[in-house]
């Protein structure tokens, strides 16, 4: 994938490490930016949290947030996002939460998912309605937009 080769290539020429905190990928956002030779030079971890308990142990989300929001949410995103910044020696970090399906709700519906990016000097989020496309497609859907957030980060921040 060219755009997971150009996060790698932007990141190994700047020396910033990268982060990944996801819950309803389980992970293909750092699977595919790891299938990048070279990539250990770029990709410092990634956290799969899938269960609210992972997210506030693992990545320091607030129990009150998500009692508040839920996980799937723009907060919840935010938090995961800075929590993996913090735990990482890393640059910047991504965080995927979301409801890839069969299921979901009159509120939250399928394909509905929160991202949050984070820098030391920027936090972001922001929610994308994917549809009822099923599960496959929503989960891919959702690496590649975090793949975009990821690359477009590493393009502003100085």
């Amino acid at each position: 994938m060219s755009l997971a080769r150009d996060i790698v290539e932007i990141a190994t020429q700047t020396g910033r490490m990268i982060a990944t905190a996801e819950s309803c990928t389980g992970g293909m956002v750092a699977a595919t930016l790891t299938d990048i030779p070279g990539a250990s030079a770029a990709v410092e971890r990634g956290f799969v949290t899938y269960t609210n308990g992972a997210k506030t142990e693992m990545l320091g989300v607030r129990p009150d947030t998500l009692a508040a929001h839920g996980a799937v949410s723009e907060e919840v995103a935010a938090e995961m996002a800075q929590g993996a910044l913090a735990h990482a020696p890393v640059w910047i970090a991504v965080s995927i939460t979301g409801i890839a399906g069969p299921g979901g709700s009159e509120f939250k519906p399928e394909g509905r998912v929160c991202f949050g990016i984070a820098t030391a000097h920027h936090v972001a989020t922001e929610t994308v309605e994917f549809g009822a496309r099923g599960r496959s497609e929503v989960r891919a859907a959702a690496r590649d937009h975090a793949l975009r957030l990821l690359l477009d980060g590493l393009r502003r921040d100085p």
